[in-house]
C-alpha cells in the first residue's frame, strides 16, 4: 500500500498523534516538525508540484533537495493529493477525519471549498484539533497575502529595525513565520490538553500579525501607555545603554550592560574607573541620555586591540559580551558550549536541533525531508506499536 522506503522506530511524549498537515512554507511547517521531533506521526500533504519551497534554490543539500524545505520537513512523510480531483480529495478527507491535529495554512475559505474546513471535519472527527495559520485573520484581512516582509512592514516591525537615519529593515530570517510556527505549535499542544481532560477538540487560531504584535512586547507595550510610537535605533537599546554593537580593532563585538555594576565592572577593563562616577553615566537613565558620548569613549579604547581580546577580559570581569558571529561561527560556538545545535538524519541531512530539551522524552532525529509523494499510500501508523522499520505496504 505505502512506498515507505525511511521510516524508523520511535517513541516520544507525542507517540500516538497523528497529523495531517496540509500546511506549506515556514508557519505551519515549522509547528509540524516541532511535532514529529517528539514522535507525533505527521503526514504532509502536498499538492502534485510540491510544497512551495521545494522549488525555492538555491542552495540545495548534497541529495539536491532546497534547504529551505529541509529545514523544516524532517521527519515526516509526504502524500501528493491532487484536492481539484476526487479521488485525492477522498484521501485528504479520509485522513483528515482520522487525525488528531489537522493544521493549514490557505487563505480564510480555500479549505472550506474543498470540504475540509475545521466545520467540515469536526462532523467527522469530534476530537479533532484544528489549527488554522492566516496572514491577518478570516475578516477584513483574509483576502490580504500573507508573506513574512509584508507582515514585518505592516506590523511595526521595520519601523524599528535599521539605523536611524537610513531604510526600514526587515530581519534578516522569515522572523514572524517562525514565531507563529511556534505559537501554533504551543496551541495545537494546549489544545490537546484540554481534549485530554474533556474529550473535546477545538479550533486553533492564528494570524502572522497578532504573533508579531505580541512579540513586539515592552515596544509595543511603550506605544500602549504613551501613544508615541518608538523609532529606529540602530543596534541600540531604547532603554539600557550600553547595549549595542561596538567597534574593535579588527571587528565588531556586543557589550550588553544591564545595570550599574556592569558598566562600572566595564569602565574598569576599559581602564575607564572615573566613567562610573561621570554624572553623564553613572546612573543607566543618565548613559541612555549620553549614549553617543558614550559610545564614542568605549570606541576609542576598544580600538586598541582585538574583539577576542576584550571578550577575554569582559566576561571574567561579569560583563555581558560577543563577537557578532555569522551563522557558521555561531553553529560552532554553540557546538563548543556542548549544545548539541545540529541534528543529523542520515549522511547527507543536517539541521538545527529542536531547542526544546525535554529530559525524559527527548526530540528524535530518525528521517530526513521526504521526497514529494515518497510515501503514496500512507496510512497512519499503528497506534499499538512504534513506526515500523524499513519498507512496508
Amino acid at each position: 500500500m505505502a512506498n515507505e522506503q525511511r521510516s524508523s522506530a520511535t517513541t516520544g511524549v507525542l507517540t500516538g498523534i497523528r497529523v495531517a498537515d496540509f500546511s506549506r512554507v515556514l508557519a505551519g511547517p515549522y509547528a509540524t516538525m516541532m511535532l514529529a521531533d517528539f514522535g507525533a506521526d505527521v503526514v504532509k500533504i502536498e499538492p502534485p508540484a510540491g510544497d512551495d519551497t521545494r522549488h525555492w534554490t538555491p542552495p540545495v543539500d548534497a541529495n539536491g533537495q532546497a534547504t529551505y524545505f529541509g529545514s523544516v520537513n524532517r521527519n515526516k512523510r509526504s502524500v501528493a493529493l491532487d484536492l481539484t480531483d476526487a479521488a485525492g480529495l477522498a484521501e485528504a478527507r479520509r485522513l483528515a477525519a482520522t487525525a488528531d491535529v489537522v493544521i493549514e495554512n490557505f487563505r480564510p475559505g480555500v479549505m472550506a471549498r474543498f470540504g475540509l474546513a475545521y466545520d467540515d471535519v469536526r462532523q467527522l472527527n469530534p476530537g479533532v484539533v484544528y489549527c488554522s495559520i492566516t496572514g491577518f485573520g478570516a475578516g477584513p484581512g483574509a483576502a490580504l497575502a500573507g508573506y513574512d516582509l509584508l507582515v514585518q512592514a505592516v506590523g511595526g516591525l521595520m519601523s524599528i529595525t535599521g539605523e536611524p537615519d537610513g531604510d526600514p529593515a526587515k530581519a534578516g530570517v522569515a522572523l514572524v513565520d517562525v514565531l507563529t510556527g511556534q505559537n501554533a505549535l504551543a496551541g495545537i499542544l494546549l489544545a490537546l490538553r484540554e481534549r485530554d481532560r474533556t474529550g473535546h477538540g477545538q479550533q486553533v487560531e492564528l494570524d502572522l500579525l497578532g504573533s508579531l504584535l505580541s512579540a513586539l512586547t515592552n515596544q509595543a507595550a511603550s506605544t500602549l501607555a504613551t501613544g508615541s510610537p518608538p523609532r529606529r535605533l540602530g543596534n541600540a537599546h531604547p532603554s539600557i545603554a550600553p547595549y549595542a554593537v561596538f567597534h574593535a580593532a579588527d571587528r565588531e563585538l556586543v557589550i550588553a550592560v544591564g545595570n550599574d555594576k556592569q558598566f562600572r565592572a566595564l569602565a574598569g577593563v576599559l581602564g575607564e574607573p572615573a566613567l562610573a562616577d561621570d554624572v553623564r553615566f553613572a546612573a543607566n537613565g543618565a548613559r541612555v541620555g549620553h549614549r553617543h558620548e558614550l559610545t564614542e569613549i568605549i570606541e576609542a579604547r576598544l580600538a586598541a586591540a582585538s574583539a577576542a581580546h576584550w571578550i577575554t577580559m569582559l566576561e571574567p570581569a561579569g560583563v555581558p559580551a560577543g563577537l557578532v558571529n555569522d551563522i557558521a561561527e555561531a553553529i560552532a560556538f554553540a557546538e563548543a558550549l556542548g549544545l548539541e545545535p545540529v541534528a543529523e538524519t542520515g549522511t547527507a541531512s543536517r539541521s538545527v536541533a529542536n531547542p526544546i530539551r525535554l529530559t525524559a522524552t527527548p526530540a528524535t532525529y530518525r528521517t530526513p525531508p521526504p521526497s514529494l509523494d515518497e510515501h503514496v499510500g500512507a496510512d497512519w501508523h499503528p497506534l499499538d506499536a512504534p513506526a515500523p522499520k524499513g519498507p512496508h505496504a
